[in-house]
């Protein structure tokens, strides 16, 4: 978080750190059998998690440069990961349609939230809460107690799968985006849009918010970023 250094998953199995401006390589990582979509950095940049098709989610040691814990539940490819802001909890959403909650430390699996009936494609905590966002194939975006387990509310009015969503630091919003190109902002607290953007017709595959929660970028399959 404090080094200007930018990791990246790819579909040749593997990942890398590098190093900000020159590019240059820091640490890389081998051992997946497949394709790895999703790469979280823990908070206190000590190791990343990364989330593979081959059902696995590793922990990699910045310390050691090697993996740290593999963690095997998940019944299919694992999309994403995202650390809690403490580093204790990682959250994985897979596309056996569950997410799951896992202890850091000892690589053993929390909590496992069903619900949807298609492929989690994100997972995002809501900062200082143990609130965590799903967004998944099935049209709909899900927030969770997950450590009550149990779905606190599930967003519907996406008309196609939802890619990603996104939680700004502070407030009572969420984004997400769908493979139609249609962008809504949630209000979380009144379970209802405060907007909807059409980006499409092509698929909208990532929004992120700013630090302010003002601004929100929309990355499309028509090579533009809004």
């Amino acid at each position: 978080p404090k080094k200007a250094v930018v990791a990246s998953a790819s579909d040749d199995t593997t990942w890398r750190l590098i190093a900000l401006q020159q590019g240059e390589l820091i640490m890389s990582g081998e051992g997946h059998q497949a394709w790895i979509a999703g790469i979280a950095m823990h908070p206190k940049g000590i190791m990343a998690a990364t989330a593979s098709g081959d059902k696995t989610i590793k922990l990699w040691d910045f310390a050691s440069n090697s993996c740290k814990q593999t963690l095997k539940m998940h019944t299919d490819g694992v999309w994403c990961v995202d650390f809690i802001e403490t580093g204790d909890l990682l959250a994985s959403g897979s596309l056996d349609h569950s997410a799951r909650v896992w202890d850091v430390e000892t690589g053993k699996c929390r909590v496992t939230l069903r619900g949807h009936v298609d492929s989690v494609n994100s997972v995002v905590w809501q900062p200082y809460t143990n609130l965590l966002a799903t967004a998944s194939a099935d049209k709909t975006v899900s927030l969770w107690d997950a450590r009550a387990n149990y779905c606190v509310q599930t967003f519907y009015g996406h008309t196609n799968a939802v890619s990603r969503v996104a939680i700004p630091i502070k407030g009572d919003q969420l984004a997400s985006c769908d493979a139609e190109g249609n962008v809504i902002l949630w209000d979380t607290r009144a379970v209802t849009q405060r907007a909807a953007f059409a980006c499409g017709p092509h698929a909208a595959n990532c929004v992120a918010f700013d630090k302010s929660g003002g601004l929100l970028a929309v990355a499309s399959d028509d090579s533009s970023i809004r």
